[in-house]
């Protein structure tokens, strides 16, 4: 299994869902002027012509992730993997000032006070760590702004990324105390080599969209004002191919990070046969011959 995050995915209620009704002193009811009270932040998550979008919205924050939002992820994953008509999926930030800030540290101390505690907010992170890695899609990273922190590391387990020109990137846990992950650390690692991550990590500095670009942490870099057409023109694309190959391809490029003895040359073969014996493959010999665009149907 090429997964280094060995959890399953499970799937959860929207973070945008309300909690229960906040109890007054008096009385257990909640009265018209006593609205149901909403965590921090939310994910959001809509479809249109074939892309699936996640957006992370906690924008007072520079949305940064809570834990209610982490939960969110596994449920929004598992419905675009299921929905044929989702080919490929844009992870972006809401407003104009951040992609992902990184993780709400306000909620530490209630979410992480206790060795308990911990594990459960280590375990949410896990889970939707895991459901994205899982993702047999394109994921395309969509960055503006601030990505620092859990920032950096959702970029990574996107396919590639599009950085705006304004866009700042970072990984500031020696700053804070806090332990970096071996996944991360080895996600970085393998984008953009060991020196680069080690400076990166060891300074927890702050670096601009042509420095990451350099580094090889980004594919592109544009003007913020053309990177959403950018993206929705390079979504389009992918989108139009066919869902067969895209995933066969996404299957090969994954166990070419791994060592040898834990490939699975099985998968990734029977992936290219499948291609082979789809209508997908005679779609796209048809189009071509007769000088039209193919209409692939993911079969």
């Amino acid at each position: 299994m090429w997964l280094r995050l060995r959890y399953g995915l499970i799937n959860f209620a929207p973070a945008g869902r309300c909690l229960g009704p906040k109890e007054s002193d008096m009385s257990e009811t909640t009265t018209a002027e006593t609205p149901p009270e909403k965590p921090p932040g939310t994910m959001i998550s809509r479809k249109e012509g074939g892309i699936g979008w996640m957006i992370y919205d906690q924008q007072a924050k520079y949305n940064a992730v809570t834990y209610d939002m982490r939960r969110a992820i596994p449920g929004i994953m598992a419905d675009f993997e299921a929905d044929d008509d989702v080919r490929v999926v844009v992870i972006a930030g809401a407003g104009e000032k951040a992609f992902i800030s990184g993780s709400d540290i306000s909620q530490f101390g209630a979410k992480r006070s206790s060795e308990d505690a911990r594990k459960l907010y280590d375990e949410a992170s896990a889970q939707a760590n895991a459901a994205m890695a899982a993702f047999s899609k394109p994921m395309i990273a969509m960055i503006h702004g601030y990505c620092l922190g859990a920032g950096v590391l959702t970029a990574m387990l996107c396919d590639f990324r599009i950085a705006a020109d304004n866009a700042k990137f970072g990984a500031p846990p020696a700053k804070l105390g806090l332990g970096f992950g071996y996944g991360g650390v080895d996600d970085l690692v393998n984008l953009v080599g060991p020196a680069y991550a080690a400076e990166m990590l060891f300074t927890g500095s702050r670096y601009g969209a042509e420095d990451a670009l350099r580094m090889g942490l980004v594919n592109r870099v544009v003007a913020y004002a053309d990177l959403e057409d950018t993206v929705r023109d390079i979504a389009g694309i992918i989108a139009a191919n066919a869902p067969l190959t895209l995933k066969s391809v996404k299957t090969s490029i994954r166990n070419t990070q791994l060592d040898e003895s834990g490939r699975d040359m099985a998968d990734v073969q029977a992936q290219i046969d499948a291609c082979f014996a789809s209508d997908d493959y005679k779609e796209g010999q048809a189009a071509f011959m007769e000088k039209r665009a193919p209409e692939f149907k993911g079969r």
